[in-house]
């Protein structure tokens, strides 16, 4: 017989939290204002869990705070945002002229010939015109200089990067990619899409070294911001390897569930042994990539862009590619998410994942990574075929100052449309596309209730009959996201039972004025029954 001391003890948690105000976004008991955890897992969530709490538990007193479940980012690039956190920043900067200041500077930092690096420029800053490269190679005249644009789809280099890259008036454009040029032919300095690795090829990768400090970086800022899963949207087999020695170590205070990025090495050995899966890190994902960005007009649409007559956009992948690797991906118990923004391109991954999916379509639960814009009856073949449309709320109210302009009054009407996929019963998730858009998630919930930028412009919202309600906003970043990578049973909602990842909020984001949303703090993250971030007094 089990000694009845052993079975009291068995109940007795490692952590508490009491007097809060917990939304569990579970629909069988939404509220609550206390939990317990034991071996990293809810073990009671309720409103009474005093017997659960002995003279070793760690009892915090939430003092009325707001508690919900930890945030799933969906999308994020994890390296790309430890790179701008030890580099640049360019998101806010209005002007061709500043750019060239802030290259000036860092140059004056580096040896001769050393690459500038930095990323997130934006032409609709200062009007929309691509720059050139002069203002780079006067500001670097010894440096090659490779500035990534805001979308991550378009560089601009200077002349230095240009030559070191062989780029001449020569060079053709590579598929799917395009080299921007003068009247004369001669390149500009700015590279669209699969041009850009014209140039990266030359750039020196990051040591494993740097890699690792930079992801270990961006995991501390993410644990900072109250996100406790993130969905990292393409890796290569050197981030993995970094991500396992970070855990090894003790310093990956994150969940990833990690995309393998495209069909190289690393897809084919995956392939070969299955998939990987575990609590802390996972992969059991490829990511592809159809088309381009709209910020770049590189994003594939079946008719021309409303500001760029003749261009319809660049294609990354055929059909046949995608449906290649979606029927290998079915046989080995992979997911496939797809990067496809133009109606054109989610039309291509539709119809390549359902002759995939024709004779299996039981729970694949494949992505379309973005979907910012969608033929109005394809929302129809999203549920038709299972797809989850893996959005990013914050991309609506950051190109809604040029979105109209590149699509037109007919096609807008299905871009950036949440609750139209919800009325078609189609499943969501939402994230941020981090370093594309701020990390904070507070950001994204606050652009999906209000469809609004900071300044609460405009005032009724951007198309607010898109707009989602804070119940939906809070699951699309929880339990939409555990749903989005198989992990619903273990994460996603504070349920007895799953995984004891939860923030204690500096207010009520479910109750608050909405503008607050923005300014909320993280108290703290607790990833596991850990306390991973603890907001300074």
């Amino acid at each position: 017989m089990i000694p009845i001391l052993a079975l009291l003890l068995a109940d007795i948690a490692d952590l508490a939290v009491i007097n809060a105000k917990i939304y569990t976004v579970d629909a069988r008991q939404p509220s609550a204002t206390a939990l317990a955890v034991k071996g990293g897992r809810l073990t009671a969530v309720g409103n009474d869990v005093r017997a659960n709490i002995g003279p070793n538990t760690k009892v915090i007193d939430a003092k009325g705070a707001a508690v919900i479940p930890g945030l799933i980012d969906s999308h994020v690039h994890l390296a790309g945002l430890g790179f701008q956190l030890e580099t640049f920043d360019l998101r806010s900067v209005n002007s061709i002229e500043e750019v060239a200041a802030i290259v000036r500077k860092a140059a004056a930092t580096k040896k001769p010939g050393e690459w500038v690096l930095g990323r997130s420029w934006d032409q609709t800053n200062w009007g929309g015109k691509f720059p050139t490269a002069e203002p780079l190679t006067k500001a670097a005249p010894n440096h090659p200089v490779s500035l990534n644009r805001v979308d991550g789809h378009a560089i601009w280099v200077n002349k230095r990067a240009l030559e070191l890259a062989k780029i001449t008036k020569a060079t053709p454009d590579p598929s799917g990619g395009k080299i921007e040029r003068d009247a004369s032919g001669e390149p500009t300095g700015v590279l669209i899409d699969k041009a850009m690795g014209l140039v990266t090829r030359v750039i020196p990768p990051p040591s494993a070294e740097t890699l690792k400090r930079r992801l270990e970086l961006a995991a501390k800022e993410c644990a900072r911001l109250g996100l406790t899963t993130v969905h990292d949207a393409g890796i290569d087999a050197q981030t993995l390897a970094a991500y396992r020695a970070l855990l090894k170590e003790h310093n990956l205070p994150l969940r990833i569930y990690a995309m393998i990025g495209g069909e190289g090495s690393m897809w084919r050995e995956f392939l070969n042994h299955g998939p990987e899966i575990n609590e802390r890190i996972t992969v059991r994902s490829i990511k592809l990539v159809a088309d381009g960005a709209m910020g770049s007009r590189g994003a594939a649409f079946f008719q021309p862009y409303a500001d760029d007559p003749g261009n319809t956009g660049l294609t990354m992948l055929k059909g046949e590619d995608i449906e290649r690797v979606a029927r290998d991906a079915v046989k080995k118990g992979f997911q496939v998410n797809t990067h496809a923004i133009g109606d054109r391109a989610v039309r291509i991954t539709l119809d390549a994942y359902a002759k995939a999916l024709e004779k299996v379509n039981d729970n694949r639960r494949f992505r379309i990574e973005h979907a910012q814009v969608v033929s109005l009856p394809d929302f129809a073949l999203f549920k038709k075929w299972n797809v989850i449309a893996s959005i990013q709320s914050t991309h609506a109210t950051s190109d809604m100052r040029w979105a109209e302009k590149r699509l037109g009054p007919d096609r807008v009407v299905g871009a950036y449309a949440p609750q139209r996929f919800l009325k078609a019963g189609v499943a969501i998730t939402n994230g941020s596309d981090f370093p594309v858009e701020d990390p904070n998630p507070m950001f994204g919930l606050y652009a999906a209730i209000t469809r609004q930028d900071a300044t609460g412009f405009p005032e009724s919202g951007w198309y607010p009959d898109q707009k989602l309600t804070r119940e939906q906003a809070l699951y699309s970043w929880t339990y939409g996201g555990a749903f989005a990578a198989f992990e619903e049973k273990t994460k996603g909602s504070l349920t007895p039972g799953k995984l004891a990842d939860f923030l204690i909020l500096s207010d009520d984001i479910m109750q608050t004025e909405a503008k607050q949303i923005l300014k909320t703090k993280i108290k703290m993250t607790v990833l596991g029954g850990e306390v991973v971030h603890t907001a300074a007094e």
